[in-house]
């Protein structure tokens, strides 16, 4: 049976129940069509830690759930905060399970970083892209986004508290929905 619907995959690199991480990939699905099945990953606190002795064709099964989530995908967004100049190792982990396994070759990748700081996470993004290119993601042009001072832009709650955040989202979103490679 064919898919009607496209798959966004959508991964926080924050494990934090409260993390902007969460809180703009969940700010990113109210402004996705109701057509395109949006689905937030939570499984990396279950994923074990990466061990390439025993990364094999049949890893743990949360591993392979994961693998699943991002083969299934037509195109994936990670939202991650900086920790320690660099993405928090859970997010790393994760990324480390897919480098031999193949899922993200050339899957349409959309990339966020947020930061209460003004550098807007410029180091996780670095460190991010690095990975995602080392397993040969497709990231369409501008469809990264650096978010400085997430916290003067988006409440606790969730809501939008700047104009301009809500127009870098539909902004950073057309050009990941534009892209020929995401949806043909």
């Amino acid at each position: 049976m064919e898919r009607v619907s496209k798959k966004i995959l959508a991964i926080s690199g924050s494990l934090r129940a409260d993390s902007y991480s969460t809180k703009v990939l969940q700010l990113l699905r109210n402004h996705i069509s109701k057509e395109i099945e949006f689905v937030l990953t939570d499984r990396l606190d279950k994923l074990p830690y990466f061990n390439p002795d025993i990364d094999d064709d049949h890893a743990f099964q949360e591993v392979e759930m994961f693998r699943a989530q991002i083969k299934s995908a037509d195109l994936v967004i990670i939202c991650t905060p900086e920790y320690a100049k660099g993405v928090p190792g859970v997010l790393k982990n994760a990324l480390d399970w897919i480098v031999s396994s193949g899922e993200f070759i050339d899957k349409p990748t959309g990339v966020i970083t947020v930061s209460p700081l003004p550098t807007g996470g410029q180091e996780a993004m670095r460190s991010i892209l690095l990975t995602l290119g080392m397993i040969n993601a497709h990231i369409p042009k501008e469809a990264t986004w650096s978010v400085p001072q997430v916290s003067l832009k988006i409440n606790e709650k969730g809501t939008i508290m700047d104009e301009s955040f809500e127009q870098e989202l539909e902004k950073f979103l057309l050009h990941l929905l534009v892209d020929k490679k995401t949806f043909p």
